[in-house]
């Protein structure tokens, strides 16, 4: 597969990357055989997270035995503080069998709150920056949910590279992330690229990804079938058609204003309802162990029954959801689906 130069980093790695999350439902065994098909295929880029549950554990099983200069491992840790980031690291490491990860992420730093808390006294910056100096992290990157946010970030020009959701009903990346990228020679990851799981159309998803130059889209997989297909679009460079925009339209359209894009420009909630888990719950299942879903939504969902409809949300939502309409929706499909 095309290797491309991931910017000032000079790391040169495939158009695709590999997403660790899906791998957490597949048994150890199974999951290694997925990844080695997986580089087998010319993938060399694997992006995983502290939070992945096993997913570092099974991808480093999966790499043993390989020429580790060949390969590209990205890894991420959420924490706030140097010493929970500091712990994260080593854990990593140990996971998957290396001494050193290319690159190695602040894990969704999207508010002001979370920002501070990163770069202030005793933060997890200062871990990365030690992290960096001892040859544990080749190069530092961040990944966020939060356009304005990561925009900050990169504006420090600490970092070089950055993740961020950018599918074709997600392209706020695309007005002033991806240009600021370019400027600052920033690697850009494209999180999400099917829309954490709202898009099935493969084709269209990684046909409209490849026509944006330079950016890596990193989806979880779970099948090698998967990747084979992601690959055979990438490689047909098969530009977008009139008639394939007017589709992505028609889908955008049947969207319409029921999308929650886990800004969370909506928090606060006065009953302290975590609204994007809610409203992505269906995707979570879909893409998540059904059981780390249940468990990472439960409360919740049990909080959103408490929704007293102040709309405080719905007036700071850049979306204009209707927001207490759409908790409402979910209760109701978790009552329905779910077993707890």
């Amino acid at each position: 597969m095309e290797r491309i130069r991931f910017g000032k980093s000079g790391l040169l790695v495939s158009r695709i990357a590999f997403g660790g999350i899906p791998i957490m439902r597949l048994s150890k065994n199974d999951a290694v055989r997925v990844v080695r098909e997986c580089l087998d295929m010319g993938v060399n880029f694997i992006d995983t997270a502290n939070a992945y549950l096993d997913s570092e554990e099974k991808i480093g099983a999966a790499i043993a035995g390989r020429k580790r200069e060949e390969l590209v491992i990205a890894s991420k840790s959420g924490a706030d503080d140097k010493k929970t980031f500091t712990a994260h690291l080593d854990n990593c490491l140990k996971m998957l069998g290396t001494d050193y990860v290319d690159i190695y992420q602040h894990h969704n730093i999207s508010s002001r709150e979370k920002q501070e808390a990163v770069f202030g006294p005793n933060g997890a910056f200062e871990g990365m920056m030690e992290a960096v100096k001892a040859g544990k992290v080749r190069f530092p990157g961040f990944s966020s949910h939060n356009v304005p946010t990561a925009l900050n970030i990169m504006k420090t020009e600490h970092f070089f590279s950055v993740q961020l959701p950018y599918n074709f009903i997600d392209t706020e990346a695309e007005r002033e992330a991806i240009p600021l990228a370019r400027k600052l020679d920033m690697g850009f990851i494209a999180m999400k690229p099917l829309g954490g799981g709202l898009l099935d159309n493969a084709q269209l998803a990684f046909r409209f990804l490849g026509a944006c130059e330079g950016i890596i889209p990193d989806p979880g997989i779970e099948k090698s079938a998967e990747m084979r297909e992601i690959i055979a679009v990438i490689t047909e460079n098969n530009p977008l058609t009139p008639e394939d925009f007017a589709r992505i339209e028609a889908f955008r359209a049947e969207l319409g204003a029921s999308w929650c894009h886990r800004c969370d420009y909506c928090q606060p909630c006065p009953q302290d309802i975590g609204i994007s888990l809610v409203l992505g719950l269906k995707s979570s299942i879909k893409r998540m162990p059904v059981a780390r879903a249940v468990s990472m939504t439960s409360e919740s969902i049990t909080r959103a029954r408490t929704c007293i409809e102040c709309h405080a949300c719905e007036s700071r939502c850049p979306y204009h959801l209707r927001i207490p309409e759409l908790l409402k929706e979910s209760v109701a499909w978790w009552d329905a689906n779910v077993r707890v």
